[in-house]
């Protein structure tokens, strides 16, 4: 018995395609903005005081005051934000593993589990902002 194989790539795939398309844009601009709101706001504390994140470890260590050192982690990531909407394949593993490091020092701090937890969950949508990229740079 023979069997027929084609490349047809029928309505189905054309639905499955503009889905992957739509999400692969959400991620884009919520990779690419919300790490710019978050840096820029490491300047005037409106939403938190994001020094209060900082593990212990982390502060003995650093020769800068804590905002001070918030003040660079915050130009690092509206940096990152801007790489992801230049370059997303590069700037989504950019932030998926600031993401992670972020995590990392909530857990040092002994307290800020469930931030922990959900900076893991982000950096997963990073990594798969990654894997749904484009290596040709005019697309997404």
């Amino acid at each position: 018995m023979a069997t027929v194989t084609t490349n047809y790539a029928g309505p189905a795939s054309e639905a499955v395609s503009s889905r992957v398309d739509r999400v692969r844009t959400i991620l884009y601009w919520t990779y690419g903005l919300v790490p710019i709101v978050a840096g820029a706001d490491k300047f005037s504390n409106i939403l938190t005081d994001w020094s209060q994140y900082l593990a212990p470890i982390v502060t003995d260590i650093i020769p800068l005051s804590p905002q001070t050192f918030m003040s660079i982690v915050g130009v690092i990531e509206i940096i990152a934000g801007i790489v992801v909407l230049m370059k997303p394949r590069i700037g989504s593993l950019v932030v998926g593993c600031w993401l992670v490091a972020i995590a990392i020092n909530l857990l040092l701090t002994g307290q800020y589990f469930d931030v922990a937890v959900r900076d893991i969950v982000m950096a997963i949508g990073a990594f798969s902002l990654y894997m749904l990229s484009s290596e040709n740079p005019t697309k997404t």
